[in-house]
């Protein structure tokens, strides 16, 4: 279990140094906000969708590093998906998540798996779910300021 806690950490500890998509989509054509009061996450969060397809992708804000890695491994896994394959690979991460006893759906999950380990930490869940509550938001162009509280 050791060594699935180091690359937790590993992987973590990256996407929070060097963040992928950390910008601001120009053209994008859904926006989302993102606020998590416990910890101070903030996350704005850009989708280019295009014929269904999350053509791109990005996000921008300030937060904690379990935050900010969770933004950055969410936009490389549904970039270039579908809009159902997203709303997939959300359901997927929401359950590994929420429901750290049952098997993760690691077929739709993949390097993700590796997010797992936040479930070690229940006040750090939150965290981890921000970003992906508001791509979910925005996705579904609700228009409403994702919080997790």
């Amino acid at each position: 279990m050791s060594g699935l806690s180091d690359l937790y950490q590993e992987i973590l500890l990256e996407h929070n140094s060097k963040p992928r998509n950390f910008r601001k989509v120009e053209d994008a054509s859904a926006t989302a906000e993102g606020y998590n009061p416990l910890c101070g996450d903030q996350i704005t969060l850009y989708l280019k969708v295009v014929d269904n397809v999350v053509e791109d992708v990005g996000f921008q804000g300030v937060g904690c590093a379990i935050s900010r890695a969770s933004a950055s491994m969410m936009t490389q896994s549904i970039k270039g998906r579908s809009l159902d394959d997203a709303h997939v690979i959300f359901d997927a991460f929401h359950n590994m998540i929420t429901h750290p006893h049952e098997e993760p759906d690691y077929d739709t999950l993949g390097d993700l798996e590796t997010l797992s380990g936040v479930n070690e930490y229940p006040t750090r869940i939150k965290c981890a779910v921000l970003a992906w509550h508001t791509m979910r938001s925005a996705l579904n162009d609700d228009g409403q300021t994702v919080t997790t509280e």
